[in-house]
């Protein structure tokens, strides 16, 4: 067993590695261009929808208040009717990537350090380095890129994106 914090550097390291290589691939190689799609009617929907001061939230559309209302007929009539619809709403603001770019990198580290931890836990400094890249590489997989699939269970947002995402990020 190895000490977590005799693994600072490699630790430390490794987040900023992925702060890195992340940043190039989302700047340079422009893989999520196409994640989002153009909503029809744009300005006509933002001037419906501006008028109700809608605070910054995540909103869905028929939303039921409980399972009751949830199984009623009437609210499986709004179904139907449509649209049905999940959006997040925003500061009316441009967006600082400094602050993203920043929990992103605290994100970066957290899942460097449970990837440390594992290893400190499972391995001793004589592991071979290639059983050290598995289970350590293993873990940062799951901590990047695993939790994403619940978007596309829960949320319904396109495979495509979600898998690009996992496979890309």
């Amino acid at each position: 067993m190895v000490e977590l914090l005799s693994l600072w550097m490699p630790i430390l390291l490794s987040a900023v590695f992925v702060f890195i290589v992340s940043s190039l691939i989302h700047m340079v190689l422009g893989y999520h261009k196409n994640d989002f799609l153009a909503i029809p009617s744009e300005t006509e929907i933002r001037d419906a929808l501006r008028g109700f001061n809608m605070p910054p939230g995540e909103y869905m559309v028929p939303r039921a208040g409980n399972m009751a209302e949830y199984g009623s007929e009437e609210f499986k009539q709004k179904v139907e009717k449509g649209p049905v619809f999940m959006i997040t709403v925003m500061e009316n603001k441009i967006q600082s990537m400094g602050p993203a770019l920043l929990l992103w990198f605290i994100y970066s580290l957290i899942v460097s350090i449970f990837a440390g931890y594992l290893a400190s836990r499972t391995l001793d400094a004589t592991t071979h380095y290639l059983t050290v890249f598995r289970v350590v590489g293993t873990m940062a997989f799951v901590g990047y890129a695993l939790a994403l699939l619940q978007n596309s269970i829960w949320y319904k947002r396109a495979w495509s994106v979600t898998l690009n995402r996992c496979l890309m990020d």
